[in-house]
């Protein structure tokens, strides 16, 4: 199943992931503004894939921009790469991937704005490309972490949903059961918006690997039951010391899992690295608004007028991380040496 895919006909197919796992619809973006609002309401979500999509939002916004000077093409793009990049704070692979198409257009020798709609066209095709090219080399470091009949716990949805194709943290489960290992997955269900039950489980089932789903609250009981060998996750922002951004509720599980001695593994491309921020308390955290908790499938679950805190991400500190799985290997502490000699290589 793609998560997206460009047609020759010019416009870019997302897979509406708000949809699933009922429905497989695909929605047609023809301009950045509709690439922007699948963003914002998480039809395209994870931080790779959110990456990708806006570098084709940002070319479908160039290429319908109408202007024969240079320098006001370049301003108009600069503008749509802001309103993209405001679409959601937290992923760094958003601002990466724009930052990335910019620095294409700004090196460009090109002077015709039409052929430089079709470099920005080509940079969004190779950063799609190489998302599924370290995916899948993440997956072939981390699977040798994963023994034989391993019990896996994840969080949230890291697979081929959550990248540009294959994916971080299931990346890693696939790749081991491609490796022709006996494990089995258990998933969160991941409130507020069930990632771990609409998504992951959907995608575990398509791949006939066994996953069991559990609510969030269960975690720890399977810990201290013995049923979990390790943890790994996806990420959406790791900071210079190894800090890690991810979905709502992966703190409290890295707490368990070093209260209760298992593995914590983190999976992410060498894009979700944030050099420029030093530590996690840097990390803006995007705040999502009430209705995702106090409404689930349409149906409102809360007393109206309840005060509500919705943020989307938490941070889970270095301390608490075994090993971060990158395409450029698996990295260990002390992260701050072994992520800036990883960075320095890339």
């Amino acid at each position: 199943m793609d998560t997206m895919r460009w047609l020759e006909e010019g416009c870019l197919e997302l897979l509406d992931q708000t949809a699933l796992p009922l429905f497989v619809t695909y929605i047609k973006c023809y301009d950045h503004n509709s690439v922007g609002d699948a963003i914002k309401r998480l039809a395209v979500r994870g931080a790779p894939a959110i990456g990708a999509a806006a570098a084709y939002g940002l070319a479908l916004g160039a290429k319908r921009l109408d202007c024969t000077d240079k320098n006001q093409f370049m301003l108009k793009v600069g503008r749509i790469a802001e309103e993209l990049a405001a679409t959601r704070p937290t992923a760094v692979n958003l601002q990466w991937a724009l930052s990335r198409m910019t620095d294409t257009l700004l090196s460009s020798g090109e002077t015709a704005p039409s052929a430089i709609k079709s470099l920005l066209l080509a940079e969004a095709h190779k950063i799609y490309q190489q998302d599924i090219d370290a995916n899948r080399l993440i997956g072939h470091y981390g699977q040798k972490l994963i023994p034989q009949d391993a019990r896996i716990l994840t969080h949230c949805n890291a697979g081929a949903l959550a990248t540009a194709g294959y994916g971080t943290a299931l990346g890693v489960v696939t790749a081991a059961w491609e490796a022709g290992k006996n494990i089995s997955v258990y998933a969160d269900e991941t409130r507020p918006l069930l990632q771990g039950a609409r998504l992951t489980t959907w995608e575990m089932l398509q791949l006939g690997i066994p996953v069991t789903l559990i609510t969030d609250n269960m975690a720890g009981y399977l810990m201290a039951q013995k049923k979990v060998d390790l943890v790994i996750v996806g990420a959406d922002r790791i900071t210079a010391n190894g800090d890690t951004a991810n979905k709502i509720g992966t703190y409290g599980l890295a707490v368990m899992a070093h209260y209760h001695h298992l593995p914590f593994y983190v999976a992410a491309p060498m894009s979700t690295i944030d050099t420029s921020l030093s530590t996690g308390k840097e990390i803006p955290i995007e705040e999502r608004g009430q209705s995702e908790v106090t409404f689930l499938a349409g149906q409102q679950i809360a007393p109206e007028g309840v005060n509500v805190w919705n943020p989307a991400f938490d941070v889970t500190p270095h301390e608490l991380v075994t090993a971060i799985v990158t395409e450029k290997g698996i990295l260990y502490p002390e992260y701050s040496k072994s992520i800036l000699g990883a960075v320095k290589s890339n």
